[in-house]
């Protein structure tokens, strides 16, 4: 199975950590995010990767060379002049999930969130729906939601307290939507990234949302009773910390 790993935005927010290093270089009780995520996903069955870089990139090159690439392909993606975001990172390394025609999903993962998450019933749950998308998601406090139907398929998001539902989602689904909150981990089909037409720096959810408007299945995988933290602001890198000990 493959892999991305998002690794290329600037950590601002875990100032000043990432003054001189990049957001992947991190530490977590003594290992970096990046050998983290890494370690967790091949433990799924993940032997091929690809990870995004930006912010002091031969630096993550540097670590992954001192590891070994962990004993798997480790491809990088460089975003040298400008940051792609989610769905722009995703579509520059689209050529790595697409190479050999293989119809095989694939995972993305942001590389600052840590979780319990069980990605082989997430993996079987993309597989049952025949999704081109799966997103894991919680029920908790986001200002930025999406939105679902009863079947757990994404008809719309809500930013702080204005909704935006697609123009292709049914009636009987406008009223009651279920919002729910992304958590960075995403199962994606092969078959989504010649689908994905927009271009520059854009986030994913724009194509989701874009694609869930002519019905194709973006579905929801309830991860509600997983650990899950993002590790984007110090104080959460710091609650973790105290949660995995």
């Amino acid at each position: 199975m493959k892999a991305m790993i998002l690794a290329a935005g600037l950590g601002t927010r875990l100032r000043p950590l990432t003054d001189n290093i990049p957001k992947a270089l991190v530490e977590l009780n003594g290992r970096t995010l990046l050998e983290i995520t890494i370690e967790r996903l091949k433990s799924f069955g993940v032997t091929e990767f690809i990870v995004n870089v930006h912010h002091h990139p031969e630096k993550i090159v540097n670590f992954l060379q001192s590891k070994q690439n962990f004993g798997v392909r480790i491809e990088i993606s460089r975003e040298d002049d400008l940051l792609l975001d989610t769905g722009g990172g995703l579509k520059k390394a689209s050529w790595f999930f697409l190479e050999g025609s293989s119809e095989e999903p694939f995972l993305v993962h942001n590389v600052d969130v840590v979780s319990t998450i069980d990605l082989n019933k997430m993996l079987n749950a993309h597989e049952e729906k025949q999704s081109l998308a799966t997103l894991a998601v919680q029920h908790r406090p986001s200002s930025r939601q999406l939105l679902f139907d009863q079947n757990n398929l994404l008809i719309g998001r809500r930013i702080n307290d204005t909704e935006t539902l697609v123009s292709g989602a049914p009636l009987a689904t406008r009223h009651s939507p279920l919002p729910l909150a992304f958590s960075g981990i995403h199962i994606i089909s092969p078959h989504l990234l010649p689908l994905i037409i927009e271009s520059g720096a854009f986030s994913i959810i724009d194509s989701y949302l874009r694609l869930a408007a002519f019905r194709e299945r973006i579905s929801a995988f309830r991860a509600d009773h997983y650990y899950w933290r993002d590790l984007g602001r110090l104080e959460d890198l710091e609650q973790a910390a105290k949660d995995i000990e």
